[in-house]
């Protein structure tokens, strides 16, 4: 269902059942919420100030080599939206991912 390098990968995923509004139910698959894991304990690789025009799939693809993996980026400043750390000027940890 997903990549393997993913954020999603791994987490659980379940069914609850709801009302069609046809007196029937139906089954709605989803996955369970993932919860941003605490950067304590990663290895920071390097630190960049955001400069005017840079967004984080840009940073990410210079540093990490894959624009697809900001939400490792996302982690490792424990932020959720990838736009939080586009701000001009702004410091942000590049770390090495967790295994």
């Amino acid at each position: 269902m997903f990549d393997p390098v993913s954020r999603y990968i791994g987490l659980e995923i379940t069914t609850i059942s709801v009302s069609d509004g046809d007196n029937g139910t139906r089954d709605i698959r989803y996955v369970r919420r993932r919860i941003i894991p605490s950067a304590e304990g990663l290895t920071t690789l390097a630190e960049h100030t955001v400069a005017q025009g840079e967004r984080l799939d840009q940073i990410t693809a210079r540093y990490v080599g894959d624009p697809t993996q900001f939400w490792r980026v996302c982690d490792a400043n424990n932020v959720s939206k990838p736009e939080e750390l586009e701000e001009v000027g702004r410091v942000i940890k590049i770390a090495m991912p967790r295994i």
